[in-house]
C-alpha cells in the first residue's frame, strides 16, 4: 500500500481571508498553505455561495408579487427604483420574467437595463444574484446581454441596491414583444426565440380586488393562484377552518386544491371553471379575502373536522423552491 506523500510547506507567504481569490477547485489554493483551493478557502466559499436562503425577496416591496414573477407568471415586466438612483447613460431599469435566450440581463442600445428573473442562479441566494447581476449589467456596454457568473458571496443583494419605498407595480403582458423596441426587425435570433415564448405562454391576469393574486388560463380549466405574506402554519390553520366550513371555495364550481411553498411563502390555488374569467374573479376573491382574515384572528384549537381538513391541505401542498 502506498505510503501518503508528506505535506510540503508553503513557499507563499499566508494571506488573509479577505485577501484569497477565488481560484479553480483543483488549484493550490491562494493562501499559501498547499492544499487545493477546495479543501481550503473554498470550503467556506462554496458553503457561503450555496447556504440556501428560504425567503430572498423578504424585505424588498412586493414580496408576493416577486415570488409570482418568479415562478407562476410567463410575461411580465416592473419598472425598478434604485436607491442611488440611476446611472448616467441609463434611462431605465426593468424586471421581466424572462429574457430572449435566457439571458439574465440586457443593456439596451438605448442603455435602458431589462433583468431577468426566471434564470438558474450559481448561489442559493437568489437576491444576491440578481444583484450582481444587475449590477454588471448597469454597467455593460449599450447592446449587449450580460452572461451569469459565479458570485461574491459577500457582494450586494436586490435589498442593498432598491428602493424599499419605491411601489412595485408588475404589468402582465400577453406575450413577450417587450423583448425589443421593435419587434418586426429584430434578429432571426431573437424573432424565433419570441415566437416560441409566445406560444408557450399561459394566458394571465393580475386580480386588482387584492394582492398578488394571478387567474391563468389552461386547457381543461382556469386556475387562481394567490401568493400570501402570512405565516404558513397559521395560514394553513385559516385556510383549514374556512374549508371545515364550507367557505373556501370562490362560488359555484371553484374549490380550495391545495397550496404551493415557493421562496418561503406559501400560495393557496384554486380550481375554477373553465368560463370563469378574470373579471368575474374580482368580487369572490374580495369576499374570500375578508372570510380569511376573520380565520387568521381565529385563535382557538382547531376541532376534529378542521385538523382533517389541515391534514388534507398539507398532503396537497407542493414545494416550488
Amino acid at each position: 500500500m502506498a505510503k501518503k506523500r508528506p505535506q510540503t510547506k508553503a513557499a507563499a507567504p499566508q494571506l488573509k481571508d479577505g485577501e484569497v481569490p477565488v481560484v479553480g477547485a483543483r488549484e493550490p489554493c491562494p493562501c499559501g498553505s498547499g492544499r487545493r483551493y477546495k479543501a481550503c478557502h473554498g470550503r467556506a466559499a462554496s458553503h457561503a455561495v450555496t447556504e440556501l436562503v428560504q425567503r430572498p425577496f423578504e424585505g424588498l416591496a412586493g414580496e408576493c408579487d416577486w415570488v409570482a414573477l418568479r415562478e407562476l407568471v410567463p410575461a411580465a415586466t416592473v419598472e425598478l427604483t434604485l436607491k442611488d438612483g440611476l446611472p448616467e447613460g441609463v434611462p431605465s431599469v426593468t424586471l421581466a420574467t424572462v429574457l430572449p435566450m435566457a439571458w439574465p440581463a440586457l443593456r439596451r442600445d438605448d442603455g435602458s437595463v431589462l433583468l431577468g428573473l426566471q434564470n438558474d442562479t450559481p448561489s442559493g441566494d437568489l437576491s444576491r444574484d440578481l444583484a450582481d447581476t444587475l449590477t454588471r449589467a448597469l454597467t455593460a456596454e449599450p447592446g449587449t446581454p450580460v452572461a451569469a457568473q459565479r458570485v461574491d458571496p459577500q457582494g450586494p443583494r436586490l435589498q442593498d441596491l432598491l428602493d424599499p419605498a419605491a411601489a412595485f407595480e408588475p404589468a402582465v403582458h400577453s406575450g413577450f414583444e417587450f423583448w425589443v423596441p421593435d419587434s418586426e426587425n429584430a434578429t432571426p435570433e431573437v424573432s424565433a426565440s419570441l415566437e416560441r415564448a409566445n406560444a408557450a405562454a399561459i394566458p394571465t391576469v393580475r386580480l386588482t380586488s387584492v394582492d398578488s393574486s394571478y387567474w391563468c388560463e389552461t386547457p381543461d380549466k382556469n386556475h387562481l393562484r394567490w401568493v400570501m405574506p402570512h405565516e404558513e402554519e397559521r395560514l394553513l390553520d385559516a385556510l383549514a377552518r374556512l374549508h371545515a366550513a364550507g367557505t373556501s371555495s370562490l362560488g359555484e364550481g371553484t374549490r380550495l386544491v391545495g397550496s404551493f411553498r415557493a421562496h418561503g411563502l406559501t400560495v393557496p390555488v384554486w380550481d375554477l371553471p373553465s368560463a370563469m374569467t378574470a373579471e368575474e374573479c374580482e368580487k369572490p376573491a374580495a369576499a374570500f379575502a375578508e372570510r380569511l382574515a376573520g380565520a387568521l384572528a381565529d385563535e382557538s384549537p382547531l376541532t376534529p373536522e378542521e385538523r382533517r381538513a389541515r391534514g388534507g391541505l398539507t398532503n396537497r401542498q407542493v414545494t416550488l423552491s
